[in-house]
């Protein structure tokens, strides 16, 4: 019996395909997770130099991003995948408000919203289609490395998406259902005037990569 299944390695290929996936998953939020820590730490062992009124959100910061900023960005990219139906590469696309809240050793802590959906077409049906719109809360730490202009953070954003598929086989068939999500993320933007600038943006969150524009309301 064991060399019968040993024989046929395509009984075992859809096996292996999720075993895979899982594994893929959880590097890329245990990946994520090692990064948010790193960014965290690094940025409060250099709480001495906040001291001196440079980096923290002061009147005097070189930090685009400080207590009381309110940005808005905009990103388009790669879509990131929710309930496993996806297929080719799906292209997503995000919008985020944050405010500045609150200071955490040398950088600000914001709040704030962000709203998208991913996309994706084609698979093992004829038409089939499959996207989810999201939207959720988002926490982040922001922090500017003593970098004019420059505002790199990480944070995450749990929320409610609202995930659809259908595809055309003998008949049509569609499936709409809410679903919980959670976000994590790392990202920078540099502005090149002191309201405008450009955002790049990682993780698990809507879209795993994205590139767009920021501007700074206040």
């Amino acid at each position: 019996m064991f060399l019968a299944v040993i024989s046929n390695p395509s009984c075992c290929w859809p096996v292996c395909d999720g075993i895979v996936f899982v594994d893929a998953l959880v590097m890329k939020k245990l990946t994520i997770f090692s990064v948010l820590c790193f960014l965290f730490c690094l940025g409060f062992n250099e709480d001495s130099l906040a001291q001196a009124g440079r980096i923290r959100g002061n009147s005097g910061s070189i930090a685009p991003f400080r207590v009381g900023s309110t940005t808005l960005s905009l990103g388009l990219g790669v879509g990131s995948e929710y309930k496993d139906d996806y297929y080719r590469s799906p292209l997503g696309m995000k919008a985020v408000v944050e405010w500045g809240l609150w200071h955490a050793g040398p950088g600000t802590i914001s709040l704030g919203a962000e709203a998208g959906a991913s996309f994706s077409n084609g698979g093992y049906y004829s038409d089939y289609r499959s996207h989810t719109a999201v939207i959720a809360i988002r926490a982040a730490w922001h922090y500017g490395w003593r970098v004019r202009g420059l505002d790199t953070y990480a944070g995450f954003a749990p929320g409610i998406g609202l995930h659809h598929y259908d595809y055309l086989d003998d008949r049509r068939y569609a499936l709409n259902q809410a679903i919980p999500v959670f976000g994590a993320f790392i990202g920078a933007s540099y502005f090149v005037t002191p309201h405008f600038g450009f955002n790049a943006e990682a993780g698990y969150d809507i879209t795993d990569f994205q590139v767009g524009v920021i501007f700074k309301l206040k």
